[in-house]
């Protein structure tokens, strides 16, 4: 079986339904596999299992944050090498610099710019 014909596994992190919704939408022309995931702790979890090509991560959210989650998956071998892109509302510059501190590969500030996900989506997955 060929690398092309497998589909990129994203993992879509984020308390909000809406959002997920969105990301579904944007995503929903790309043969992509989506997983979700409603905090950072799930979201770890989920990307120990299913070892994804790539996470789309939220910031603020329940029981573990999004920083946390990505200082978490960047400390383990197994998840360490997976991009990882922030999408949140805290589009400061302060925030840009915590996420990068904490191991992100690049940041997207809500509300989501389809063109900018996709573009950047493809760019990490090497399309």
């Amino acid at each position: 079986m060929s690398e092309n014909s497998v589909n990129k596994r994203i993992l879509l992190v984020d308390d909000s339904e809406t959002v997920l919704m969105l990301e579904r939408m944007i995503l929903k022309g790309g043969s992509y596999e989506l997983a979700t995931a409603k905090n950072g702790r799930e979201g770890v979890a989920k990307a120990l299992a299913l070892k994804p090509d790539l996470i789309l991560m939220d910031v603020i959210m329940p029981e573990m944050n999004g920083f946390e989650a990505i200082r978490d998956l960047r400390r383990r071998d197994e998840t360490r090498s997976i991009p990882i892109l922030i999408v949140t509302t805290k589009g400061e510059e302060e925030s840009m610099v915590t996420g990068y501190e904490s191991g992100c590969n690049d940041y997207i500030s809500k509300p989501i710019d389809s063109l900018e996900l996709l573009t950047k989506i493809r760019s990490f997955l090497g399309e």
